[in-house]
């Protein structure tokens, strides 16, 4: 584990501004119940913190997507980014929703799984082509369009880029893991 100091750790309440406590609220009375992970640094900029919890808060509670093919999006954004973080978080939410210990094994380790099912092997496709190629080919569109339809593909990328701009915060303040976590995944050689 990083022994890096935080750059933007939580902000004692009284410290925050009248727009910082309403977004905290905000964020405090929805579904995540509490002001945490890249939520701490990003209360620093409330005009984007808004929002995007909006959007994460859609992504997680209210897109139609199986949760089982969300949290591999997400899985394979933490795995691209080496969010840490984020992996810890939605490592035990995959479980929970039903993807194989094998195929996040295998993502951590940075492999494409063996034996995944057909949306899961579409899912690897359509989220690795985008975040390395910065699009995807016709047959793996073509593919996620019959699995997933339009919307899905559309709540796929939004998954990807979330957790995308997510751990770039993540990292950039060195927000710390849990108390008590230590990495689930490898560092990747630089």
């Amino acid at each position: 584990m990083s022994t890096l100091t935080p750059r933007l750790p939580k902000i004692p309440p009284e410290q925050m501004t009248e727009e910082q406590k309403k977004v905290a609220a905000e964020i405090v009375a929805g579904p995540r119940g509490e002001l945490r992970g890249p939520y701490i640094p990003l209360i620093r900029s409330p005009g984007l913190a808004s929002p995007l919890q909006q959007v994460g808060e859609y992504l997680r509670f209210g897109s139609p997507l199986d949760r089982r093919i969300a949290e591999m999006a997400t899985l394979l954004a933490a795995r691209h980014w080496t969010q840490h973080y984020e992996w810890i978080a939605h490592h035990k939410h995959a479980m929970t929703a039903g993807l194989s210990p094998e195929i996040a094994q295998a993502i951590a380790e940075g492999r494409r799984p063996t034996n995944m099912a057909a949306d899961e092997d579409a899912v690897y496709d359509l989220v690795m082509e985008s975040l390395n190629n910065k699009s995807v080919c016709d047959t793996t569109y073509n593919r996620a369009l019959v699995l997933f339809g339009e919307q899905g593909i559309i709540d796929l990328l939004g998954i990807s880029g979330y957790y995308a701009l997510l751990a770039m915060i993540l990292n950039v303040a060195r927000t710390p893991l849990p108390v008590g976590r230590d990495p689930m995944m490898p560092w990747f050689p630089h």
